[in-house]
């Protein structure tokens, strides 16, 4: 049997298509209830991964500032602290 990789591991895209197919599987009511469990608590990490990406993602958006003229000027980042 193929290990799976570590979700930590994995980009964006491949973690997102590898959770839509959990939730595919889990919607089928296919799978053993050991499955379901092992099915659900992948899903669960690969979640997390995802939001943790799209933590990352958000935190190095810039917005571009506009000086007096309305050109723009420069970046400065999207929420700053």
């Amino acid at each position: 049997m193929n290990a799976l990789p570590d979700p930590a591991t994995l980009p964006f895209e491949k973690a997102m298509q590898e959770l839509e197919e959990i939730v595919a599987a889990l919607e089928k009511s296919t799978v053993s209830l050991d499955e379901s469990v092992k099915l659900f608590e992948r899903g669960e990490a690969l979640k997390r991964r995802c939001d943790a990406l799209l933590n990352e993602a958000e935190a190095r958006i810039e917005k571009i500032t506009f000086g007096a003229d309305g050109k723009p000027s420069g970046l400065a980042p999207l929420d700053p602290e």
